[in-house]
């Protein structure tokens, strides 16, 4: 028995006390057979948009699309929508949701649970399937393709060959949908803990050309003895293997996505010349198409265009400083978990990881030690090298910085005021 939180039997209190149908309905149903945690909560209901609005003027909402009314509480919401037929019956409702498995609904007061289109069922034998008719289903709402996908990769269920072949034939239909929205399923199935398997089906029904076209040109390009794997399949292998953070996945994806373009060949292989910053700046088209952040598409892009760490045991301390330093603190070990991952998907057993670990220690020594100082952490400033050299503001203050950030990246306890002026007297320009 479905068990609600108090504020969700409260709002079905309030709708059916002034006379009006109110069910739960949709993805709690479908997360309570499957015992899993419920983020969100949904009430259909006979009520027009307006009278909820009347009903719920005490508490604080805002609107979504199709007329629902979202009801904002401390870490929780509650969506209630009207019904979306015309002649405002729960089972017509029902039936023009969009896969089964979420076109249940649960009637609080009779205890009971009305599933017209065996989701129950297609729960139990792990199917997504549209909910009678599939090529009205996404012909309604195209994005419905994208969460038919997601919901089978985050709950590892099968989707059924009718449904299978109803996306297939409207993979187009994408071209209609917001990018907002594409975004948002996106990153829904990005961070699934196997999202690999849903951008694979994305790509064998016609999906992915009409949402990134760029990483379908890795599909089948073979790479050169350090890859098992074709520019595509390593990408996926290495979304895999990144912790499930927004940006690493992301960055994960798209980090070889220029591969294909700048690939050349050698000899009897193929080389890709500069292919790091050239998917750096492929990934900053893909990403302002898509709409993502400005922020989050330049953290993406820096982790792509530094990806190629090649450490050997040979580097400095000063190289060790430099790479931090080029990364940035904040991105350091987001590079190296990115960089573990990319040499773990090359699939052919001799990864180089080992090195990886060891810088890996070596960096995380020199953050502890304060060791990789920036232009602001230097222990004079611009408005000393001006006072001391007799020179007036402009571009070669910042020169004369660099070039001691240079000196104390290898010769850190040369870091102090007296030090630094006096390297500035014996040598004041770089």
């Amino acid at each position: 028995m479905l068990r609600p939180p108090s504020f969700v039997s409260n709002a079905l209190t309030r709708l059916i006390d002034a006379g009006y149908e109110a069910l739960i309905v949709g993805g709690a149903l479908r997360d309570t057979v499957l015992n899993r945690p419920i983020p969100d909560w949904d009430i259909a209901t006979s009520a027009p948009c307006e009278r909820i609005k009347d009903l719920f003027s005490d508490r604080k909402t805002y609107h979504l699309r199709h007329e629902t009314v979202t009801i904002v509480l401390p870490g929780n919401r509650l969506e209630i929508t009207p019904y979306r037929d015309p002649h405002g019956t729960l089972i017509e409702d029902l039936a023009r949701r969009d896969f089964t498995i979420n076109a249940m609904a649960y009637d609080s007061l009779r205890k009971n649970l009305i599933d017209p289109w065996e989701g129950r069922k297609d729960l139990a034998q792990r199917v997504i399937r549209a909910t009678r008719d599939p090529d009205l289903r996404f012909r309604e709402d195209p994005v419905r393709l994208l969460r038919g996908i997601r919901f089978a990769t985050e709950l590892g269920f099968e989707i059924h060959p009718q449904t299978r072949h109803a996306m297939e034939a409207h993979a187009h239909l994408l071209s209609r949908v917001a990018r907002e929205r594409i975004r948002e399923e996106l990153i829904k199935l990005l961070m699934c803990p196997h999202p690999s398997r849903g951008f694979r089906t994305l790509s064998d029904s016609g999906m992915l050309k009409q949402i990134i076209p760029e990483l379908c040109e890795g599909k089948g390009v073979e790479q050169n003895i350090h890859h098992q794997y074709t520019v595509f399949d390593h990408a996926l292998e290495t979304v895999e293997r990144v912790p499930p953070v927004l940006h690493l996945r992301l960055a994960a994806l798209l980090h070889d996505i220029a591969k294909p373009r700048v690939r050349t060949p050698e000899g009897d292989t193929w080389r890709f010349l500069d292919h790091a910053s050239e998917s750096a700046h492929l990934t900053v088209q893909i990403m302002a198409r898509l709409r993502f952040s400005r922020l989050l598409t330049e953290k993406v892009a820096h982790l792509i265009g530094i990806h190629m760490v090649e450490y050997t045991s040979q580097w400095t301390d000063g190289a060790i400083r430099r790479l931090i330093r080029k990364a940035g603190r904040e991105n350091i070990n987001d590079l190296l978990a990115l960089r573990k991952a990319d040499l773990l998907a090359h699939g052919t057993g001799s990864e180089r990881t080992g090195s990886l670990e060891e810088l890996q220690k070596r960096v995380t020594s020199a953050l502890q030690n304060k060791q990789a100082p920036s232009i602001h952490e230097l222990a004079i400033n611009g408005h000393d090298v001006m006072e001391l050299l007799h020179l007036e503001p402009g571009p070669h203050i910042g020169n004369v910085l660099q070039h001691l950030l240079e000196i104390v990246t290898d010769k850190p306890r040369l870091n102090n005021r007296e030090d630094l002026l006096a390297l500035l007297k014996k040598s004041p320009l770089p």
